[in-house]
C-alpha cells in the first residue's frame, strides 16, 4: 500500500484536535500484560477493563489510580462474561443481560474512580460487544441506556458511522467516533475482520500516515487499497503488541508534527 501513501498526506492548513486511547489494565490475579505505563506518556484517554472479560478490583484501582494520576480521562471497557476468550467471542444475549452486564461493570469502575477523586468520563464496550452494539440496534439501545442510567454526563465511544453512535444521539449521550490505525477498513466503514486477508497495516509506517489522514482529512484505507471517508474523533492505539508504546509514540509524534493538538473529548482547552 506504500503507493497509496501520498494519497493519504493530508494539508496542513487548519489545526485540528484529536484523541488517543488505548485499553488499559488487561491483566487480572497475577496475570499482567501490554505495556500501561509506557502507554501512559502519549495517551489521552484509556478504557478500562472492568472485570468481565480482563481485570478485577485490584487491577481497576491500580489502573483508575495510575490514569489519574496521569491526568487522562478515564473511560469503562465492559466486555461479555467470557474471560477464557478474553471478550472476543460473540455470545447470543438479550438487551436485558446487556443492559446488566454494562451497569455492573461501568458502576464498579465508576465506585473506584469516584473513590479517588476522580469521575468517570466514557464508556467503550470491549470486543465482541462492541462489534454487536455498532450493528444490532436492540444491543445499542441497551449499551446507551446503561451508560446513561450510570451517569448521564458519560461520552459512547463506538465505530464511525456505527448504530451505537446514533443510539448514543438519540438517548442525548454525546457520541464519540473511534477509529483503529492499524486496521484497514470495509467499504461501508466497518473494520476488515481480522481472520480475512490485508485486515492489518503492515508496516508502522502505513499506520501512521493512515491515522494522521484519518485525524486530518477524514481518509482511511480498505483492505483493497481505496481511500473511503471516515470521522475520526478518537483513535485507538492497541496496547497488548511488543512494540505498542514505540507505535505510540511514532503516532502521536506524528500527528503533532502535522499540526493536530491530542486532547481527550470534552476536554476544556
Amino acid at each position: 500500500m506504500n503507493d497509496r501513501l501520498d494519497q493519504l498526506t493530508p494539508r496542513l492548513d487548519a489545526a485540528k484536535a484529536v484523541d488517543l486511547n488505548c485499553d488499559f489494565g488487561e491483566g487480572f490475579g497475577a496475570y499482567s500484560f501490554g505495556q500501561d505505563d509506557e502507554l501512559l506518556r502519549y495517551v489521552t484517554s484509556v478504557n478500562i477493563a472492568c472485570g468481565f472479560h480482563a481485570g478485577d478490583p485490584h487491577t481497576m484501582r491500580t489502573a483508575a489510580r495510575k490514569s489519574l494520576a496521569a491526568g487522562v480521562a478515564v473511560g469503562a471497557h465492559p466486555g461479555l462474561p467470557d474471560r477464557l476468550g478474553f471478550g472476543r467471542r460473540e455470545m447470543k444475549i438479550t438487551a436485558s443481560e446487556a443492559y446488566d452486564y454494562v451497569v455492573y461493570q461501568v458502576g464498579a469502575l465508576s465506585a473506584f474512580v469516584q473513590a479517588m477523586g476522580g469521575r468517570l468520563r466514557h464508556v467503550k464496550p470491549h470486543g465482541a460487544l462492541y462489534h454487536m452494539a455498532g450493528r444490532d440496534q436492540e444491543i445499542a439501545a441497551a449499551v446507551v441506556k446503561a451508560a446513561a442510567d450510570v451517569d448521564k454526563r458519560l461520552l459512547v465511544f463506538g465505530g464511525s458511522g456505527s448504530l451505537l453512535l446514533n443510539e448514543a444521539r438519540r438517548q442525548g449521550l454525546g457520541a464519540v467516533s473511534e477509529v483503529f490505525a492499524d486496521r484497514t477498513y470495509r467499504a461501508d466503514g466497518t473494520l476488515t475482520p481480522r481472520r480475512e486477508p490485508g485486515a492489518l497495516l503492515a508496516s508502522t509506517e502505513a499506520a501512521v500516515q493512515q491515522a494522521v489522514s484519518m485525524a486530518a482529512e477524514g481518509k482511511a484505507y480498505t483492505a483493497s487499497g481505496d481511500i473511503i471517508a471516515i470521522k475520526a474523533d478518537t483513535i485507538c492505539l492497541h496496547g497488548d503488541g511488543p512494540h505498542a508504546a514505540a507505535f505510540a509514540h511514532s503516532i502521536s509524534s506524528a500527528l503533532l508534527a502535522a499540526n493536530i493538538s491530542l486532547r481527550a473529548p470534552g476536554a476544556v482547552l
